[in-house]
């Protein structure tokens, strides 16, 4: 069962890109009380200010829009969770070498193909680069850069860095960039901080 959990000011960004990050907007995944960090449509355009997919005046924007919308914000939210999850076996497949589910791969596949539209190459000061459309107020515009994103890693020579947490209940995904490429946890200071301490336990109590 998947609680809602009230999210605090600061998304814990640990992935290493933002189709991973995205992934990773829900807590204690591979428990049975999960905690869906994105209960509402402002939890999403929040996400996305942190990540830089847009400024704060957007957001605001977005977030009036929201507002006066509710159903078509609510819909958007839907379809975010639905991609998110796709996101997550596609990419956890990866990291356990199995197969990429066909069905996830065609959710990807689906939002690519209405995202690719909205995809530009604009001038910038170091010469040209990807941009999107100037539709500010669209309520999906936040879900386009992690279409392109997934499909850019997917794609990519980074593919076989793709890890998933080693801890029991997590299930994060992260892109492992260390030198040997051993990192194992999403996020040392929690997950691995956690191991250590129960391996500590089981010590002691062995002892015993």
């Amino acid at each position: 069962m998947i609680h809602a959990r009230r999210q605090e000011p600061g998304w814990e960004l640990s992935g290493g890109r933002l189709c991973l990050d995205f992934a990773n907007t829900l807590n204690d995944r591979l428990t049975d009380h999960a905690q869906e960090l994105l209960n509402r449509y402002t939890d999403l355009v929040s996400w996305s200010r942190q990540v830089g997919i847009v400024t704060e005046r957007e957001a605001l924007r977005l977030m009036h829009k929201a507002g006066r919308q509710q159903v078509d914000g609510a819909a958007v939210l839907e379809r975010a969770i639905a991609l998110r999850e796709a996101i997550y076996r596609l990419f956890s497949a990866v990291a356990g070498k199995r197969q990429a589910p066909k069905a996830d791969l065609a959710v990807l596949n689906t939002a690519l193909a209405e995202t690719l539209p909205q995809s530009r190459i604009v001038s910038t000061a170091q010469g040209f680069g990807w941009g999107w459309t100037d539709n500010e107020e669209a309520l999906d515009r936040v879900l386009w850069p992690v279409v392109r994103s997934a499909a850019s890693l997917l794609t990519s020579g980074e593919l076989a860095a793709v890890r998933e947490c080693a801890a029991a209940n997590c299930g994060w995904l992260f892109l492992d960039t260390s030198r040997n490429r051993s990192r194992r946890w999403c996020n040392m200071q929690v997950c691995g901080n956690r191991a250590k301490a129960r391996r500590h336990y089981e010590r002691q109590q062995g002892k015993r």
